[in-house]
């Protein structure tokens, strides 16, 4: 495990870890529309399915509906 990583779960589980829920919902809440504010990608696309890939899955499946 990395330093990054034990720190993460130091910060949870001696902070985050004692809020109420509705303490610890909106502290998401927070952290999920600072994210979205700043624009950073930080999702990785490379795996997602183009539109040609569901439609072959579409395809493939139907052929075997109809059995």
């Amino acid at each position: 495990m990395s330093h990054t990583d034990q720190t993460v779960q130091q910060i949870y589980r001696n902070i985050i870890d004692t809020l109420k829920p509705s303490e610890r919902l909106r502290l998401a809440a927070l952290i999920l529309n600072d994210l979205t504010e700043q624009e950073i990608p930080v999702i990785d696309n490379s795996d997602t399915w183009s539109e040609q890939d569901q439609l072959d899955l579409a395809a493939f499946s139907l052929q075997y509906g109809d059995i």
